[in-house]
């Protein structure tokens, strides 16, 4: 096989697993609605329930259900708080009923549960109660520029991992690539994205718990020991081998795990202690 072919061939297959690793990211992650459907009596009915919205509007969720038989409520309560479990009614548009969650400030969370009710009988969809975060509106010049370099980053790592087990002679070059990419995407541009989101530069490692914010850093970490160590000798390809392998790690790991949140039990200790 001519070097050239190989090449090609060595892009393709890691071409295909980031493109698998973005599909994975996007349908695990705890921001990808909760969707399904419920059978009421002979009628079927298909839901999406959100688990990501923006400020300063409610969360709004729609269901088609032409039957006006069907009627339906929302019960909530904001995340990590001592709330009790608030019941408002779904309201109908036409064919449609219509929730909406009350809106949070930016990392406020609240849990819900939706249930349709026909004469007597109640059908409760989501039993364990759907969390749905609010953010704010990061701009799209700012957004697919993160979401490209990172993902351009997870494409390099794979290339040069492949580059490596199939001998090439560009692992050094590769290597540079990725961790310029995973710089900027990871380091540059997602501390960005998180303040517009959350108000918050960066929510991880000394400050926080952020798991997105940890991931980078430590795929970031290993990148840049593995350039490190194979600029002082080109022969060396344990660490890009290891690199790559902990940069598959980390986006197998779901996306916004242990993101930012607001505690409001928190909020609520210091209002009590300040009326006492």
């Amino acid at each position: 096989m001519n070097s050239t072919l190989k090449s090609i061939l060595l892009w393709f297959f890691a071409f295909l697993l980031t493109v698998g690793l973005a599909y994975y990211q996007r349908k695990t992650g705890p921001t990808y609605p909760v969707d399904g459907q419920v059978n009421i009596e002979n009628t079927i009915i298909k839901y999406k329930l959100p688990r990501s919205a923006e400020v300063g509007e409610d969360a709004r969720v729609k269901f088609l259900i032409p039957d006006t038989t069907i009627k339906g409520e929302l019960q909530y309560r904001r995340f990590k708080s001592y709330d009790r479990w608030d019941t408002i009614p779904l309201v109908r548009s036409g064919d449609t009923l219509v929730a909406s969650v009350p809106q949070q400030p930016a990392a406020g969370k609240v849990m819900y549960h939706i249930t349709f009710i026909r004469g007597e009988y109640r059908f409760n969809i989501n039993e364990n109660a759907v969390v749905i975060r609010f953010k704010g509106k990061v701009p799209w010049g700012i957004l697919w520029p993160h979401i490209i370099t990172i993902f351009l980053a997870m494409l390099l790592s794979a290339r040069t991992g492949l580059e490596v087990i199939f001998k090439g002679k560009s692992t050094y070059l590769y290597t540079w690539m990725t961790v310029v990419m995973l710089f900027i995407g990871g380091l540059v541009m997602g501390p960005i994205v998180q303040k517009y989101a959350f108000d918050a530069y960066w929510t991880g490692w000394p400050f926080g718990n952020d798991l997105t914010d940890n991931k980078s850093l430590i795929a970031f970490i290993f990148w840049l020991f593995a350039l490190i160590i194979i600029k002082k000798n080109r022969e060396n390809k344990l660490w890009p081998v290891i690199a790559s392998i902990v940069m598959l790690v980390v986006f197998l790991i779901p996306h916004s795990i242990l993101g930012s949140e607001i505690d409001f039990t928190k909020e609520q200790d210091v209002n009590t202690m300040q009326k006492e």
